[in-house]
């Protein structure tokens, strides 16, 4: 003959413990699939990323721009130099395209450029080299310690490369974009040769989850 003896208050506790948890693990699940789901970025997404944290550098009027300048705006960053010969022009001029995709929203849009090249990027050529692709556009022209400093915050790469003369030198570097939301923080890294529509579509993206 079986005898259910009557549980002991810690045996009690334990049991209702163990039922608490399955219940908070249910309940945890069906959570976890109301959850919206993550963005799905068509550039490489950088977010929660513990590098390309911002920049504090003067631009081509001699201003000190910061990312908090830029506060409720998409903020598009591009290394490259005004000598380039293709791919910092096809660049520019994408992000200029990007920014007729985006309508209305145009004017969320902050594209900066960040010269790799500053003895030869003087504030003047910067500022002229802007106005081919839109005047709303910005470069920064750091200090060699500064494009250094700046350059390994952004994990990009840039080297000189020798010419026929001392003056004509060119520049290996880097070619992608980095992304920044209208809070500031970094969210893509945007590869060369992506084309406008899906950047401008990623752009939206940001815009609409902000």
């Amino acid at each position: 003959m079986k005898i259910n003896l009557p549980l002991q208050p810690a045996r009690r506790r334990a049991v209702k413990s163990l039922a608490g948890m399955a219940a908070l693990s249910v309940t945890s699940a069906w959570l976890m699939g109301c959850t919206p789901d993550k963005l799905q970025f068509q550039s490489i997404d950088l977010t929660g990323a513990d590098y390309a944290q911002g920049f504090s550098l003067p631009d081509h009027n001699g201003q000190l721009r910061t990312l908090k300048d830029f506060s409720g705006k998409i903020v598009v960053v591009f290394f490259g130099f005004t000598q380039c010969p293709d791919v910092c022009p096809t660049a520019m001029a994408e992000l200029a395209e990007v920014k007729k995709l985006l309508g209305a929203d145009a004017d969320k849009l902050q594209a900066i450029f960040i010269t790799i090249d500053p003895e030869r990027d003087t504030s003047a050529l910067l500022q002229a080299y802007m106005g081919n692709f839109d005047p709303g556009f910005l470069a920064l022209r750091p200090a060699p310690a500064q494009l250094e400093q700046v350059a390994k915050d952004f994990k990009i790469y840039y080297k000189k490369v020798d010419g026929k003369t001392r003056s004509s030198y060119s520049m290996d570097h880097s070619a992608g974009s980095y992304v920044f939301d209208q809070q500031g923080r970094i969210r893509l890294y945007n590869r060369y040769g992506s084309g406008a529509q899906m950047l401008a579509s990623d752009i939206r993206l940001l815009l609409k989850s902000s």
